[in-house]
């Protein structure tokens, strides 16, 4: 069995300023510290504070007001968004669109479908850099709904392509999903090769629900938050 997975400097970061939120600390309305204050205080990189400030709008902990600062507008995480969709709303959509999207990608995919899938999901396992990475997941299941030949539920997933990206990042950054999302993407192609309508609806599921609980357990998660994280410069 893998061991714990080894906490990144932007999560020490973020554990750090979504517990102070929390503790109230910085309350409801308050202005958080500047950047270079933040930088200076926490001992990191302003790339990785960044990372984390982004991750705390996402959580809906925060907002963003340009030329102003960040400022606190609650203190508990009721749902992460991405972009113009909740967390719930997207998966919803996802689960209504993409599980029978893949059955059909079963029946109907050609040889090119097929080939495309199989290089873009070897890139995918060969890819280190999260950006690259998170851009081919999203390409991963637009190249799906490709394969059911039906221009319609392209379209569909061409629409929700922003919102997909942010929540692979999001998955990515706080979950350390991209292993398991590569498996689970490997499972999806393999029901696709043998032209299973149940394996490919199967997998699909399976894939969905493993983000369904990753996002949950983000949520829900319980954060020893020391008076700052340790130091580490990226």
């Amino acid at each position: 069995m893998p061991g714990p997975r080894r906490v990144s400097a932007m999560e020490a970061v973020l554990a750090h300023l979504r517990g102070a939120i929390e503790r109230g600390e910085y309350a409801i309305g308050d202005k958080l510290p500047s950047e270079a204050e933040l930088c200076r205080t926490l001992e990191v990189s302003r790339p990785v504070l960044r990372e984390a400030l982004r991750a705390l709008q996402t959580m809906g902990l925060t907002v963003s007001r340009t030329g102003r600062g960040t400022f606190v507008v609650a203190d508990a995480v009721a749902g992460p968004t991405f972009g113009d969709y909740s967390a719930g709303h997207l998966l919803e959509v996802r689960r209504h669109v993409e599980i029978p999207v893949a059955g059909y990608a079963a029946l109907r995919r050609t040889q090119d479908d097929l080939d495309r899938l199989t290089a873009l999901l070897e890139r995918m396992e060969r890819e280190t850099d999260t950006t690259a990475w998170v851009a081919m997941d999203t390409r991963f299941h637009l190249a799906v709904a490709e394969a059911s030949q039906n221009p319609v539920f392209r379209r569909v997933i061409e629409e929700l392509r922003d919102a997909l990206a942010r929540q692979s990042a999001f998955l990515n950054e706080l979950g350390g999903r991209r292993e398991q999302s590569d498996r689970e993407h490997r499972a999806i192609l393999h029901a696709l090769i043998a032209g299973s309508e149940q394996d490919a609806t199967g997998a699909m599921t399976h894939h969905l629900d493993r983000v369904e609980s990753t996002l949950a357990d983000i949520v829900r998660r319980a954060r020893p938050v020391p008076s700052r994280p340790t130091s580490s410069r990226q």
